[in-house]
C-alpha cells in the first residue's frame, strides 16, 4: 500500500484521475442516491402486490399478536415441572404439580419448537415429559397430582388428564425434535395403549383421539391405533344421537369446559376415518356451539359459574382460557377439513378474547408478565396466573400462527 500511495503522489495526474472516478462513483452512494433507489423498490413493489380492497380480507392479522414468549411459563417451571397455581405472576408453591398441566405443557412446547425452534423450548419439553414419565404407573395409567415435596397425592388420575397425556405424547412422537424424545415418547405412548379403549368419559375420548390421530399420522400402518381411534369415535357419536334433539344438538344435557374439543376430536377422527356420519355430527356440533357463543364480532364462551343446562339459561361469568382455547381449536380444525376461509376469522376472533375483545372488552393476556389472567369475571378478571390459563393462551397463539400464511 505504501508503495501505490508513493506512485500516486509522484504522478499529480493520475492522482487526479482516480481521485475523479472516486468522487462519481461516491455520488452513487450517497444518500439522496440510495433513497431515490430504495422509492423505486418499493414502487415496484406495491405496484405487483394484490392489494385487498378492505382489512376485513385477511383472516388473521399477526400485527395484533404479541411477540411470543415463555418468560411467565419459565417463572412457573422447575426441575420437577410446571406447577399448577400462581398467585398474581407469583408461583404457589403449595399445590404442587399436575399432570393435566404439565401434559399441556408439553404439547404446548412441542409446538412452539415446530415453529420457532428455541433451544430453551427443548430444555423446558424435557422436564416436562421427565414428570409424565415419573407418573406413569406399570399398567399404562397415570397419577396426577404430586405435591411440591414430590409426594404422590393420588393412585390414578382422571380420565381428561390421561387424555391430555396421550395427546401431548402422540403430537412429540409425530414432531420428533430429537431421537430421545421420540424414544421416550413412544414407549409412554405405547405403554398406555391398552388403558385408551377403556375411557368412558367423553373429554377422555376427546383427548385421545386427538393423540391418536397425531399418532397415526406418524404410524399410518398401525392397525392398533386406527381401531381404538374408530372405536372412541364411534362412543361419541353415539353419545350425540342419544342427546341431541331438533333444538339441543349436543353430546350432552349441558355445555359445560372443553365444549370445542368434542368436535374438535370429530374432525380429527373424521381426517383418518373418512366416516360420513363422524363429520356431520361434527358440523352438527359445532354449529350448535358456535350460535351459542359466537356474537357478531367477539365470543362470549360459557361460563363456569353454572355452566349451561339444557332447560336453563347459560351463565356468563366465569369465563376460562380453557374452554376459548378449544373454540380456536375446533375453527382451526374445521377449516383444514372444509377449507372455509369464515373458520379462519371466527379463529382470530377467539384468539383476540385474551386481547380484549370480549363482554366486558378487558384483556386477559398480560404484557408485562407474559402470563394469562385465569378467567373473567362479572367483576373483571381474575389476576392470577396459573398454569392452565397462560398455556391455553399459547396453545391458542401457536394454532392461530400456524394458520397464517393460509390467511391470505
Amino acid at each position: 500500500m505504501s508503495e501505490k500511495l508513493l506512485e500516486l503522489l509522484n504522478d499529480p495526474g493520475k492522482l487526479k484521475k482516480m481521485r475523479n472516478l472516486a468522487f462519481e462513483f461516491g455520488k452513487q452512494t450517497s444518500w439522496p442516491e440510495i433513497g431515490k433507489k430504495i422509492v423505486t423498490v418499493c414502487r415496484d413493489a406495491a405496484a405487483s402486490y394484490n392489494v385487498p380492497e378492505r382489512e376485513e380480507d385477511f383472516e388473521i392479522r399477526p400485527l395484533l399478536l404479541p411477540r411470543f414468549s415463555l418468560d411467565h411459563i419459565q417463572r412457573i417451571t422447575d426441575s420437577t415441572g410446571i406447577l399448577q397455581h400462581a398467585k398474581f405472576n407469583i408461583p404457589n408453591f403449595r399445590d404442587g404439580y399436575c399432570l393435566d398441566d404439565n401434559a399441556r405443557a408439553l404439547l404446548m412446547t412441542a409446538m412452539a419448537y415446530q415453529q420457532f425452534s428455541e433451544p430453551e423450548t427443548l430444555i423446558l419439553m424435557s422436564r416436562y415429559l421427565s414428570y409424565i414419565q415419573y407418573m406413569q404407573n406399570s399398567d399404562g395409567s397415570f397419577r396426577n397430582f404430586l405435591s411440591y415435596s414430590r409426594e404422590f397425592l393420588d393412585e390414578t388420575g382422571s380420565e381428561d388428564a390421561f387424555g391430555r397425556t396421550i395427546w401431548a405424547l402422540g403430537y412429540l412422537v409425530r414432531i420428533s425434535p430429537s431421537d430421545s424424545f421420540y424414544e421416550l415418547g413412544s414407549d409412554l405412548f405405547r405403554r398406555s395403549l391398552g388403558k385408551i379403549g377403556e375411557l368412558t368419559t367423553l373429554r377422555g375420548q376427546a383427548n385421545a383421539i386427538a393423540g391418536l390421530s397425531h399418532w397415526t399420522k406418524r404410524f399410518s400402518g398401525d392397525e392398533r391405533a386406527e381401531q381404538l381411534l374408530r372405536e372412541l369415535a364411534a362412543k361419541m357419536v353415539g353419545r350425540f344421537r342419544e342427546q341431541a334433539d331438533e333444538q339441543w344438538q349436543w353430546f350432552e344435557p349441558s355445555l359445560t369446559y372443553d365444549n370445542g374439543l368434542l368436535p374438535y376430536a370429530l374432525y380429527c377422527a373424521y381426517g383418518l376415518t373418512g366416516d360420513d356420519e363422524t363429520r356431520e355430527v361434527a358440523e352438527k356440533s359445532l354449529a350448535f356451539l358456535d350460535r351459542q357463543v359466537y356474537r357478531e364480532d367477539y365470543i362470549s364462551p360459557i361460563g363456569s359459574e353454572n355452566w349451561f343446562h339444557k332447560d336453563g339459561p347459560p351463565s356468563q361469568f366465569d369465563q376460562q382460557p380453557l374452554n376459548v382455547m378449544a373454540l380456536i381449536l375446533m375453527y382451526y380444525q374445521a377449516y383444514l377439513t372444509d377449507g372455509d376461509k369464515s373458520y379462519l376469522h371466527k379463529m382470530f376472533n377467539s384468539y383476540m378474547w385474551f386481547m380484549g375483545e370480549n363482554d366486558l372488552r378487558v384483556p386477559l393476556y398480560d404484557y408485562e408478565t407474559k402470563g394469562c389472567n385465569d378467567g373473567l369475571k362479572a367483576f373483571g378478571v381474575n389476576r392470577n396466573q396459573g398454569a392452565e390459563s397462560s398455556i391455553a393462551y399459547l396453545i391458542s397463539y401457536l394454532t392461530v400462527m400456524s394458520c397464517y400464511p393460509l390467511s391470505v
